[in-house]
């Protein structure tokens, strides 16, 4: 399938440059000194084999190095080296394509201060499988000192996991335009989501917030980026539970920009590997950090899942049937980390002999 894409189209054009601004990964090949050596062997007609052991001269070295960085850079972008989170990397070499990723990054670089202490401070929250989300402060015109346009001051920029992304909205872009995040449109985002997910596609969610000038200077406004889950951490909350907090800024009401999704397929033979664990009477169980519909279609893949229709949650959601006979003839079952973690705090406090604790698992 051959997907075609609006360029002009300015949703689309702001999905692309909240991939840019969201992300940290860069393009970037350092070629190793045995690649070096093969180059130099190539050009210079002597044995790859002959050069074993021994160390080229700098200036030999430093020229195989250069020629092959200049290379690399010719390549198509998806065929190019990356550094950063592995998630990222299709994004970014898509995104290459529309938006460079040096020149967007450097128009809107990430907002720094100092420090009461004196000491720089970069305005970013970085990924964690705690969070499942990162934070940008970008600054959207950093050569205009005394904005007066909130355009032109500073954006909050997620991405991360639809399910931490979607709950923190309360408005959508549509058309370019931001508009509330009524409840049609929600549903509408959440089919999306998890129809890529039952195809097996990693799912990302982006969203913005353009921050006031007048409330968040960018000359003055010290971000606590340290330690906003304070603050900032539950998902239920609103902006004016914590507007008065010193330091905060918008971690809720965002306005949802769009997703991406990733085809991330499992590895060669591992469906394979997982019949050999369950021929030898070894139950295999598959720890993820995918949302449950793209866990469920990976797992039916490498054959962890045998029969997809016979999956606790999709009995339970799609067929509708009674929660104990589901159980009863389920065959494979999905779990969120989230309702683990609800469990396991739940329980917490009772005693390790107590029969009840740890029943759910």
């Amino acid at each position: 399938m051959v997907a075609e894409y609006n360029v002009e189209d300015q949703g689309f054009l702001s999905l692309v440059r909240s991939i840019v601004l969201g992300t940290y990964t860069i393009f970037n090949y350092d070629p190793t000194d045995d690649e070096a050596k093969l180059l130099y062997a190539r050009l210079r007609k002597v044995a790859a084999a002959s050069l074993e052991g021994k160390t080229l001269p700098e200036h030999e070295m430093n020229e195989m190095k250069a020629r092959l960085k200049i290379a690399e850079s010719k390549l198509l972008y998806t065929a190019r080296h990356c550094k950063g989170d592995a998630s990222e990397t299709g994004l970014v070499q898509f995104a290459q394509a529309i938006l460079d990723l040096n020149e967007t990054r450097g128009k809107f670089p990430t907002h720094k201060y100092i420090s009461d202490a004196g000491k720089e401070t970069e305005c970013l929250i970085p990924f964690s499988s705690d969070i499942k989300f990162n934070c940008f402060i970008r600054d959207m015109n950093p050569a205009e000192k005394n904005p007066v346009d909130a355009d032109n001051n500073l954006c909050v920029f997620l991405k991360g996991a639809p399910e931490r992304i979607l709950n923190r909205c309360s408005r959508i872009l549509v058309n370019g335009e931001e508009v509330p995040f009524t409840e049609q449109l929600r549903n509408e985002v959440n089919t999306a989501n998890s129809d890529f997910g039952k195809l097996g596609e990693r799912v990302l969610a982006f969203a913005r917030c353009r921050l006031d000038p007048a409330k968040y200077p960018k000359s003055s406004y010290k971000f606590d980026v340290k330690t906003w889950k304070n603050w900032g951490q539950d998902a239920s909350r609103k902006q004016a539970d914590y507007e008065n907090v010193e330091g905060s800024f918008p971690m809720h009401e965002l306005c949802f920009v769009g997703v991406i999704s990733l085809n991330d397929p499992p590895r060669l033979k591992v469906d394979l590997s997982v019949n050999k664990c369950r021929s030898a009477g070894i139950k295999v169980i598959m720890v993820t950090g995918d949302q449950p519909p793209t866990a469920a279609a990976i797992a039916n893949k490498v054959n962890i899942i045998k029969h997809p229709a016979k999956e606790f949650n999709y009995m339970v959601n799609e067929l509708k049937m009674p929660t104990q006979e589901a159980w009863e003839q389920s065959t494979g079952i999905v779990v969120h980390g989230d309702l683990l973690a609800e469990k396991h705090l739940a329980e917490e406090h009772l005693d390790d002999l107590d029969p009840s604790k740890g029943q759910f698992l």
